[in-house]
């Protein structure tokens, strides 16, 4: 199930045609401008073709990709509120769309220590969520490169905001290819492809992966930098997606590119994958 984040310029009901034609079988958006704390609230009309485009093109789950503002393991108050309040807000659009996973970064320890971060974090999650109430979709921690003082780097971050959430179904994984690879996690032939995938298996648990970000990367291993590039371009190349998109543990997991350059490249990047199917 391969698919790529897509625009929503002009509302977010654009984004199943957008998707389709690239050819995406499910795709990833941005339910609001996600540089802004107030976007505006979605239409009526366009939550409606938004809900009806999806069925239309027989698309796959739709992945919410949230804010880049938000920061809820950060040490300041006022920026704690904030993301909290847009956090909500991103809920419930996720909910009004009918969606099935929301992306979620830990965030940032600001220079207090990953522990003092981390349990920031989901403290802060604990609360915006159950005062949310109940919720369909799930959130997915995305692992991330552990640049500057991003959490969320390893496996053992993940396992503990996994382990302390409220609604334990209510969580799970969005594995970044290329996040991973540049915090450490090898993954360019089958030996160190299985070791990384066992270790996950090992801390986490592989069933609760619920979704991919496929990117290679401009930087190698355990450089910590997080800067995305094209399918089989980078340092992971092709053959680690080679052995990705044919690994039936992952057949009904739903993969999105945020590969660089646009929809054009997107629609190569979709076809190079296809292409290593067997």
């Amino acid at each position: 199930m391969l698919g790529a984040h897509v625009s929503i310029s002009g509302g977010v009901d654009k984004a199943p045609l957008n998707g389709k034609n690239i050819g995406c079988e499910c795709v990833q958006i941005f339910t609001a401008n996600q540089r802004q704390w107030m976007p505006r609230t979605l239409l009526d009309e366009e939550v409606d073709n938004f809900k009806s485009l999806i069925k239309k093109f027989n698309l796959g789950p739709t992945l919410s990709h949230d804010s880049y503002l938000i920061n809820m393991a950060s040490p300041e108050e006022e920026n704690i509120e904030k993301s909290k309040k847009a956090f909500f807000l991103e809920m419930e659009r996720c909910k009004k769309l009918e969606l099935q996973l929301l992306n979620l970064h830990p965030g940032s320890h600001m220079g207090k220590g990953e522990e003092k971060g981390l349990e920031t974090f989901v403290k802060n999650l604990n609360e915006v969520t159950v005062q949310f109430g109940i919720f369909d979709f799930t959130i997915c921690i995305e692992t991330t490169a552990g640049q500057g003082t991003n959490l969320g780097h390893s496996f053992e971050q993940i396992k503990f905001i996994l382990d302390n959430f409220a609604y334990k179904e209510k969580i799970g994984v969005c594995f970044d290819t290329c996040h991973s690879f540049c915090a450490g996690y090898d993954l360019r032939d089958s030996a160190a492809y299985s070791k990384t995938f066992d270790l996950f298996e090992k801390v986490i648990g592989i069933n609760k992966i619920k979704a991919f970000h496929l990117n290679d990367s401009k930087n190698p291993l355990n450089s910590r930098k997080d800067r995305h590039e094209n399918i089989g371009k980078g340092f992971l190349g092709e053959n680690f997606f080679k052995i990705l998109v044919n690994d039936k543990n992952f057949k009904s997991i739903p993969m999105y590119l945020e590969t660089p350059g646009g929809d054009e490249a997107y629609r190569e990047d979709l076809k190079t994958l296809r292409a290593l199917i067997s």
